[in-house]
């Protein structure tokens, strides 16, 4: 069964040979897991200096995607896939994404068309009629949307079977039981006069797993106490105030 296929609309496709040639993700691509195709609105132009942006109505610096080129690309696509995935923008407009967004959409198992913005947006009439889902990175902005779909799909992707060496891994990662990671330690066993803590070289599974929850949810109460208001089912009052537990 094939992989989930993303098509991406941007106005630069050589950014993302990269992403499909390095580490897991492109790992990934070569043992064709997913698909990925970059579609540029200028294709979709008639005039001569393949225009895709134009002056915003009302005045004002910059200059806005137009909305044609774009309607024409989505058609293209849809053609090709012949499916109907969601066409995803991601813009400060949009909710916060969370690792719980990626699972669902991953669970779906068809992929994504991909909207990258530039300049000082898109035209909202192509928004308003064409997309389906927006996210936002965070309270920062980028000069174009290249690099938040790349971090989409690389966190897409490493959801996919068989993609991590160890099937365990994703399910391990922060924000996944709504905590952060717990911290790791690996060779020397001493380094700079801080030893790895004892209970990780106990060889009691029982015993390491309870310390890694204590420390996750320490750490999420100390780097992330925001996340700790969604989770009424952990007991908060065993982890620390201000800090993460002292390790033993």
């Amino acid at each position: 069964m094939p992989g989930p296929r993303f098509d991406i609309i941007t106005l630069f496709p050589d950014q993302f040979p990269a992403l499909v040639e390095l580490g897991v993700v492109g790992r990934a691509h070569k043992k064709q897991l997913f698909e990925l195709h970059c579609w540029n609105p200028r294709d979709f132009t008639d005039d001569p200096h393949r225009t895709v942006d134009d002056r915003p109505y009302g005045g004002g610096p910059g200059m806005v995607m137009l909305a044609e080129p774009l309607v024409r690309c989505v058609k293209a696509i849809r053609d090709a896939r012949g499916d109907q995935a969601p066409l995803i923008f991601l813009t400060p407009h949009g909710p916060l994404l969370k690792q719980a967004d990626i699972r669902a959409l991953c669970a779906q198992d068809q992929g994504a068309i991909l909207l990258c913005g530039r300049y000082e947006g898109v035209d909202q009439r192509f928004i308003d009629e064409h997309v389906d889902q927006t996210y936002c990175l965070g309270d920062f902005v980028l000069s174009g949307g290249e690099l938040a779909v790349a971090c989409f799909v690389d966190a897409w992707v490493r959801l996919l079977p068989d993609v991590l060496n160890h099937a365990l891994s994703a399910t391990q990662d922060s924000f996944e039981s709504g905590l952060l990671d717990c911290p790791h330690y690996t060779r020397p066993e001493v380094f700079e006069n801080k030893a790895v803590p004892e209970v990780l070289l106990s060889g009691n599974h029982a015993k390491i797993e309870s310390w890694r929850f204590e420390q996750a949810k320490a750490y999420t109460e100390r780097f992330r106490p925001d996340l700790m208001k969604n989770l009424p089912e952990i007991d908060t009052k065993a982890s620390t105030k201000g800090k993460p537990k002292k390790q033993v």
